[in-house]
């Protein structure tokens, strides 16, 4: 699995207490890993940092992204043979209510990681995580590249696209070099068990559902390209790991690369909320308006460069993954104690599948 890259080396992990990291952090120390963790206490109640209780797991230390000091100390400490960037102020609409807040994370907190890294003298893989929405969305039935333009509408979005290129930047000025590589990922919408996020679309319907009342909709003619969690991680450990290998291999691995589902997961929310209700019955009601918030209506990414040098591809549809994601709400919500067991069994089944269908990663 990954090439045994992870069995006894050590791991830097920012953002490890929100949806994204824990599974990483949980699928990390599966994989042999020793995790050093960095991030501000969980933004939600509950939080799967704490169903899983990573704490007692992994060395965790409670530290922002955007005290530069306290990022370069606890890297330079680590010792790192692994950096995953994934601490973000990752939502939509709370952006335009705290902007400064959002580049400051999103931008400068990027900015202070590689700083620390241009002082760590030893070889080390670091993977930047941003997302699908730093593009300039032309809201067309189109599928963004690695090489189409950075941009973005609202503060996260414009956010990401800058920490992209102060990536880009850090990457062509310090570290032609150096032992430490550098690749950023680029990953579509995620849905899994544990995100517990205001203003997404899955926590939103399991709050509904668990209440017994509707779900509210927002954007239902809005496009994504829905992913189980698991699916883009694989990807960030896949691309670490390739990284890791002697700096002769392919130089393009130290770039930007999309992590996301065929195009059949292209799937608008009212598509997704009906496949949700497949597997937990309930009722959902049209509460678009007009005059809200702009946010993206089409979305899509195009993984030909990651198929291409890294031999990834996507293991489970969108039908799957759905299914996967309810199920996990649906046993914690019948058994508070049972995240964990969950957790790890939706990542050896997803081993199982990718194993199944020959892909690069599992097959080493």
């Amino acid at each position: 699995m990954f090439a045994k890259a992870f069995q006894g080396r050590t791991v830097w992990l920012s953002g490890h207490t929100g949806f994204k990291g824990a599974w990483l952090a949980r699928w990390l120390t599966q994989l042999g890993a020793r995790v050093h963790g960095f991030a501000q206490p969980p933004a939600t109640r509950p939080a799967i940092f704490e169903q899983l209780g990573l704490a007692k797991k992994i060395e965790h230390e409670t530290g922002d992204v955007r005290d530069a000091v306290a990022v370069k100390q606890a890297i330079l400490r680590a010792r790192p043979d692994f950096v995953f960037h994934l601490a973000a102020q990752a939502l939509v609409r709370y952006s335009y209510e705290h902007p400064l807040e959002t580049y400051a994370t999103n931008v400068m907190g990027t900015a202070h990681v590689l700083e620390a890294l241009r002082w760590l003298e030893k070889p080390c893989a670091a993977v930047i995580v941003t997302t699908d929405k730093c593009y300039e969305n032309r809201e067309q039935d189109y599928a963004y590249s690695e090489e189409d333009h950075l941009g973005g509408h609202d503060p996260y979005s414009s956010s990401k696209g800058a920490a992209e290129i102060v990536t880009s930047a850090y990457r062509r000025s310090f570290f032609g070099r150096s032992p430490v590589r550098i690749a950023s990922a680029r990953a579509g919408n995620v849905i899994g068990g544990g995100d517990w996020a205001r203003d997404r679309i899955v926590p939103d319907c399991i709050r509904a559902l668990k209440r017994g009342a509707a779900i509210p909709v927002r954007n239902p003619a809005a496009t994504r390209p829905w992913q189980h969690v698991l699916e883009p991680l694989s990807g960030y450990l896949w691309l670490a790991a390739q990284l890791s290998q002697p700096a002769a291999l392919d130089p393009q691995l130290a770039s930007a690369f999309n992590f996301g589902p065929e195009k059949e997961a292209n799937r608008n929310v009212g598509e997704l909320v009906a496949e949700i209700l497949k597997n937990w019955p309930g009722r959902w009601e049209d509460k678009s308006d007009p005059n809200d918030l702009h946010e993206a209506r089409l979305l899509m990414l195009s993984t030909a460069k990651a198929k291409k040098l890294l031999h990834w591809q996507p293991t489970w549809k969108f039908e799957t993954a759905t299914a996967r994601a309810v199920a996990w709400y649906r046993g914690v919500n019948e058994n508070a104690a049972a995240a964990e067991s969950l957790t790890l069994r939706q990542i050896a089944e997803y081993e199982s599948a990718a194993r199944a269908l020959s892909i690069a990663w599992a097959s080493n």
